[in-house]
Formats: C-alpha cells, sequence, structure tokens
C-alpha cells in the first residue's frame, strides 16, 4: 500500500513525472487514497512540501477494490467543482487571498493530473470566470496530455467569458511562454469571432495588441492595426469609434461616443465635472455600469444575486420605503431563474444564514448573505404556491431588512424547519455553526438515521464560501449532500449535482451527468 503524502525529502526532484491518468476500474486502498484522505488532514506547511499531488488512479490492490476507487475518484472530482463554482481567489471572512490562491493552485493541479477528462469537463458545469480561465490555462499549458473535444470546450467557454477576462487570460499565457499550435489557433480563432474589433480595440487596447503579438495574428483591418501599432500614422480614421478616440484628447463632444470605461478617462482628463459627464454618457453605459455609478438601474432585467446584493446595498429606509418595487423585482427575477420548474418543488423550507459571517470580505461584501436572500425568492418559487417556509438563521421574518448580525445557530433552525414536515430542506450556509458548535451536523445525522432513513425529506446544504484550508465548501454531515454556490440563480443545478456528494455514486454515474451537461453545453454554444 503506498504510504500517505509526508513531508517530501530534500533530494526529490521537482520534475517528477506526473501521475497516470484515472482508469475506469482502478483500485485502491480506501484510508490511503483520494485529495480528501490523503491533504485535508494535514498540516498546511507538510502539504507544501509534498513533491507532487498522490494519484489515487496510480495504485491497485490485489484484492481488486473497484468500488471503493470509483467513490474516491468522485469525491475528488466533486470537491474540485464545489471550489471552481464558489472559490474566486479573493479574501473570504475567514481566509486570505493569499490562502485562497495557494488552495486552488494546488486543486487545479491535482485534478488535472489525475482527472483530466472531468477537469475539462467542468467548463460545461456553472464554475466561475476565475476557475473557468484557470482552467483553460492549464489545458493550454500542457498539450501532450490532451483529450479529444477539449478544443472545442475550450471555445465555448471562451465565447461565454467576458473580453477583459478573456484578453487578462491570454496575458497570462504569453507571460508564462504558451505558444503551442493549439493556443494560437484557439487565440486567433477567439480574435476572428468578435463582433467589433475596433470596439476592442479602443476599450481592451493592451489586451489586444498583446494577444496579436503572442500569437502572430493580423489586426482585423489596415485602420485597426495602425492604431493598435502605429498611432501616428494616420490623421483620421474612416472608423467612427477610433475617430473618436483620436478626437476625444481635445474635443470634449468625441468623449461621449466612445465607451463609457474609456470615455471616464477623458473626462478627468478635461475636468468635466462627475455628474454632468455620467447624465451625457448615459446611452453608452451597460446596464452593470449604471448600477456601479448608482445611477436608477432597470430592475426587470437584473440577474437575481446581482439584484440581490443592489437591493443589501440600499439603506434600511430605503428598502422600506420602496418595498413593494424591490420585492416585486425579486419575484420577478427568481421566477425567471426558476424557468419551467416553478411550483414543482412541493413542500419547501428553507434555513437561510444571515450571521455576522454573512457579512464577507472587503472585496465581497455582503455576497454570502446576497446568495442567501436571492435563494430564498427562489425557492419560494420553486415551491408549491403557499407551501414555502424561511426560517433566517437571526429569527427574522422579513427578507427585505435582513443583514449580517450574531452567531449561526443552524442546529436550532434545521430542528425548526423539520417540524414543518417539508419534502425539500435547503439550508443555506458557510457551515460554521456555532451556537452551539456541531448542533446542525448532530441533528442531520440522526434525522437522517434514526428518523428518516426512508429519506421522505430530501436535504441539500448550498454554501457560497470556499474553506481554503479544507480545500472544499464546509460540510454540516456526511450524510447531507453538500454543492458550492456562487449565484442563486444556478440553485436548481446545483441541488442536481449535490447528489452525487453523498457517497453513493461511483465516478462512472458522475462521468455520465458529465457528459450530459458537456453535450448540451456544446448544443448551446454550436447551435
Amino acid at each position: 500500500m503506498p504510504p500517505v503524502c509526508r513531508a517530501a525529502p530534500t533530494t526529490t526532484h521537482p520534475r517528477t513525472p506526473p501521475a497516470p491518468l484515472p482508469r475506469a476500474g482502478a483500485s485502491v486502498f480506501a484510508p490511503a487514497a483520494g485529495l480528501r484522505r490523503d491533504f485535508r488532514n494535514l498540516p498546511l506547511k507538510q502539504r507544501l512540501r509534498c513533491s507532487r499531488p498522490h494519484s489515487p488512479a496510480g495504485t491497485t490492490h490485489p484484492g481488486g477494490e473497484s468500488a471503493v476507487s470509483e467513490l474516491v475518484a468522485a469525491e475528488d472530482v466533486l470537491l474540485f467543482v464545489n471550489a471552481a463554482v464558489t472559490a474566486t481567489g479573493q479574501r473570504e471572512f475567514r481566509s486570505s487571498a493569499a490562502e485562497q490562491h495557494f488552495s486552488l493552485a494546488f486543486l487545479h493541479a491535482y485534478v488535472r493530473v489525475n482527472y483530466r477528462p472531468v477537469y475539462a469537463a467542468a467548463l460545461a458545469l456553472d464554475v466561475n470566470d476565475h476557475n473557468a480561465a484557470l482552467i483553460i490555462e492549464h489545458l493550454l499549458r500542457t498539450p501532450k496530455e490532451a483529450d479529444p473535444g477539449e478544443g472545442r470546450l475550450i471555445a465555448a467557454r471562451l465565447a461565454r467569458m467576458p473580453p477583459q477576462r478573456v484578453y487578462r487570460l491570454f496575458g497570462a499565457l504569453r507571460a508564462a511562454g504558451v505558444n503551442n499550435r493549439r493556443t494560437r489557433a484557439i487565440t486567433r480563432a477567439w480574435l476572428a469571432a468578435r463582433p467589433d474589433p475596433a470596439l476592442d480595440a479602443v476599450k481592451y487596447r493592451n489586451g489586444l495588441r498583446t494577444a496579436l503579438r503572442h500569437v502572430h495574428a493580423r489586426p482585423a483591418d489596415p485602420e485597426t492595426g495602425d492604431f493598435l501599432f502605429a498611432p501616428g500614422r494616420r490623421v483620421r480614421y474612416e472608423n467612427p469609434t477610433l475617430d473618436a478616440h483620436r478626437r476625444a484628447h481635445y474635443e470634449q463632444a468625441a468623449l461621449y461616443e466612445l465607451p463609457f470605461t474609456v470615455a471616464e478617462g477623458f473626462a478627468a482628463r478635461h475636468g468635466i465635472p462627475r455628474a454632468v459627464f455620467l447624465e451625457r454618457i448615459a446611452p453608452r453605459m451597460t446596464r452593470l455600469e449604471r448600477l456601479r455609478t448608482d445611477r436608477a438601474a432597470d430592475l426587470s432585467v437584473m440577474p437575481l444575486t446581482r439584484l440581490a446584493l443592489y437591493v443589501l446595498a440600499l439603506p434600511f429606509a430605503e428598502r422600506v420605503e420602496r418595498r413593494a418595487e424591490l420585492t416585486n423585482a425579486l419575484r420577478a427575477a427568481a421566477r425567471r431563474a426558476a424557468g419551467p420548474y416553478a411550483g414543482s418543488w412541493g413542500r419547501v423550507a428553507a434555513v437561510l444564514d444571515d450571521s455576522f459571517s454573512s457579512s464577507g470580505s472587503a472585496v465581497k461584501r455582503r455576497r454570502p448573505l446576497a446568495v442567501a436572500l436571492g435563494c430564498h425568492f427562489l425557492l419560494e418559487a420553486l415551491a408549491a404556491p403557499g407551501a414555502y417556509t424561511a426560517l433566517w438563521t437571526s429569527g427574522r421574518d422579513d427578507p427585505l431588512l435582513v443583514h449580517p448580525h450574531g452567531p449561526t445557530p443552524l442546529g436550532l433552525r434545521v430542528l425548526d424547519a423539520l417540524d414543518t414536515g417539508p419534502e425539500r430542506l435547503v439550508i443555506v450556509s458557510d457551515g460554521w455553526d456555532n451556537a452551539p458548535p456541531g448542533l446542525a451536523g448532530e441533528v442531520l445525522r440522526v434525522w437522517r438515521s434514526r428518523l428518516d432513513p426512508g429519506r421522505r425529506t430530501s436535504v441539500v446544504h448550498l454554501n457560497p464560501v470556499y474553506d481554503a484550508e479544507g480545500f472544499d465548501v464546509r460540510r454540516l454531515a456526511p450524510s447531507v449532500p453538500v454543492a458550492g454556490i456562487r449565484d442563486a440563480d444556478d440553485l436548481a443545478a446545483l441541488v442536481e449535482i449535490a447528489q452525487f456528494t453523498e457517497g453513493r455514486t461511483g465516478f462512472a454515474e458522475l462521468r455520465a451527468y458529465l457528459d450530459g451537461r458537456v453535450e448540451r453545453f456544446l448544443k448551446e454554444a454550436e447551435g
């Protein structure tokens, strides 16, 4: 039996060959296999000294423990999916940005080496853009290990990502010296598909210039090429966007023909008052730009989680004054997110965390609370009419006035929720049950083992916070499926994937589910 990963000796070479890719029937010993078993309980310094991730698929046992191996593989992959949905590399309430970056870097390397096909398939799931960019970067860095179909997945995901993040990814690939044939082909195809090259040249000038140089591609047209690489060559441009940028250096009226982020710099240079600038540039602003500049936002089209963040940023007095407007907007967004599943979940009870830790961090202010608020309205839409019960950890009953405060008495709220006899119990919390500690896990354990072994009530835990130390979102109990969540809009899909985290489903079933998601994702992207 291979030993659990320990501190690497000083003679270990850093270029140790990677472990083999997983096979469907690989056999392992249960206690020594898998990321959760090997690394989660090691001190941080000991993990740092490990020369490379331990591969559960790279070991065998004469007795043939294939079922255990598949469960371990499924557990590792789901652990990564939870991280890729929730973690953004930013500071959280209980972990720093550096801890987040280290944890994610290790996790990406581990899963790519051991489970590359499903690592690529994660691009078809609801992973956030930060982790999607990391997945694409890791895949393009290692072309010799590529599997068929990776290129289509990468191209489809790039088409859905914000342009600024894609240009940042191309810059990271250039800095790392990644310039293989596949990288060049994917970059050129993405650049060729951009709808307005002149707009990109103005708005993402450095990113576009870096990408073109890196893959030795030609600009879309001679004017764009001169704008990027020889700006003094032309006296004027035929393209109105490029010419507006030229004129904005000395003509104030021209800056209002430019995108907001570009015009903002020219307005400051010309000394235009902020209020005057915002009023005149309003027709050129996107919905999110209007929201960031505190202008009247169109609540009717705003996504659910974004709308929840907007509501939580308002003073209490304004929330009360606009109660009907805000509540109707949240319910309308929830109905859009529920889609055909509206009213189909029967009796639903929710335990929602509005404790002090839901305040998030300085860079993710109130994000966990916003997710809980969005889930509240979405679960209300999914439940049968009049069959929804919401229990906030603070005991409040007015969702519009929730704010981060107090401890996290999850156990007491879970008891109250189970008393309502729900068909589904959904817990939205960071999992730090502390009033008293561990009560929620014990309640759920006894409920599942003694009171409801037949699983009449479906219980799922959705966690909006990544635990960098544990390489996963924090669990309440082993018997309760858990899934990471970043946007309340994705709740229904995440509840579906959470079923695999109970430890009763093998790797083959998980691969079949992922294959189905990939097929649908590619059809939507290419159809």
